[in-house]
């Protein structure tokens, strides 16, 4: 099964987390939208702030340890990790998905 994984994070803290996912072998990719707003009850009281928003393609047998290492990296105390399941995708790009993860010869292309 394969995954895209959204994680919401200071906008300072993307670019290297990202590159970290993706050079551990943990993602496959990671898309990074900028420019966000979040609004949210912490602690009681409604806080307001700019965030980033990762999207992040992975695999079922590798998310335990991307959960596991995105709550590592992540300066919240508890961040925003959702995982939706996806099982229809390119086959190519299904391939290429498990090729990133995996280690193994990647077809050419991008995500």
């Amino acid at each position: 099964m394969s995954l895209v994984v959204l994680v919401t994070v200071p906008p300072e803290r993307a670019h290297e987390m990202a590159r970290l996912l993706v050079a551990e072998r943990l993602a496959g990719c990671v898309n990074i939208l900028s420019g966000l707003q979040s609004v949210y009850r912490w602690q009681g009281e409604v806080a307001e702030d700019p965030e980033t928003l990762l999207l992040i393609k992975t695999t079922g047998e590798r998310y335990p340890a991307l959960e596991a290492r995105v709550k590592s990296l992540h300066p919240y105390e508890v961040p925003e990790i959702i995982a939706l399941p996806f099982d229809r995708a390119l086959p190519e790009f299904q391939s290429w998905l498990r090729g990133a993860l995996e280690g193994g010869p990647l077809p050419a292309g991008n995500s």
